[in-house]
């Protein structure tokens, strides 16, 4: 066996064992599929005040229109309120959305430190040892974020005590990514076809905090 393919077959295999070590950190990515149109520019989770109308003693619509009334979920969501009124879960959603994007691409580009606020010191440090990794190998990654064809607030908690805050919420992305060698070469992905990703990311904040911004502070698929 001539030694070019042997360092093509090593390469190949780091470059399997890395996107494994990706999946665990991020989620799965599956399929290939037609993409939809691209969203709009991200932005940070910062929630702005929005107003829902409440009936007196009903239930707030802003709340179970994302979760089913009266579950730990919703009970948490409302408390959540209750200590910052101008909290909205429509808003929250629609930050994460923007952060979804720009936590993901800045992930596959390695540009950890324009993230960093964004994320908690554990999620910060398994995202380090994937890019170091991949560092290490000589591989890079060129993605392109397609679009976002679910979001859904999966779970909430809420601490009385600490008032810090957890949103759960579950995504399903559309992207195309590349995985090249140092001599640029393709090893792994398509820059054409987009892949399905899946993720379920939980955030955190201590609610009626100065600092509007949640942390991203769990991955999960």
């Amino acid at each position: 066996m001539s030694s070019p393919l042997i360092q093509l077959l090593v390469l190949a295999a780091v470059a399997v064992f890395l996107i494994l070590k990706l999946r665990s950190v991020l989620g799965t990515r599956e399929g290939f599929e037609k993409p939809p149109l691209p969203l709009e520019d991200s932005v940070p989770v910062r929630p702005t005040p929005r107003n829902f109308e409440v009936i007196e003693g009903g239930a707030d619509r802003d709340i179970i229109d994302n979760v089913p009334d009266g579950s730990p979920a919703a009970k948490a969501l409302a408390a959540m309120k209750s200590i910052e009124p101008g909290f909205s879960v429509v808003d929250f959603l629609s930050g994460a959305r923007g952060a979804y994007e720009m936590i993901l691409m800045a992930f596959e580009k390695g540009d950890l430190a324009s993230i960093k606020p964004f994320l908690s010191d554990d999620v910060n440090a398994s995202f380090a040892e994937v890019v170091e990794a991949r560092e290490r190998e000589g591989l890079t990654i060129e993605s392109h974020f397609v679009g976002l064809r679910e979001l859904a607030l999966q779970n909430a908690t809420f601490d009385p005590v600490t008032r810090e805050a957890e949103v759960t919420v579950r995504f399903v992305g559309e992207l195309t990514s590349v995985v090249r060698n140092r001599a640029g070469e393709v090893v792994e992905g398509s820059p054409t076809a987009a892949k399905r990703q899946r993720d379920i990311w939980t955030f955190a904040r201590k609610m009626g905090a100065d600092d509007p911004n949640w942390q991203l502070v769990a991955t999960g698929e």
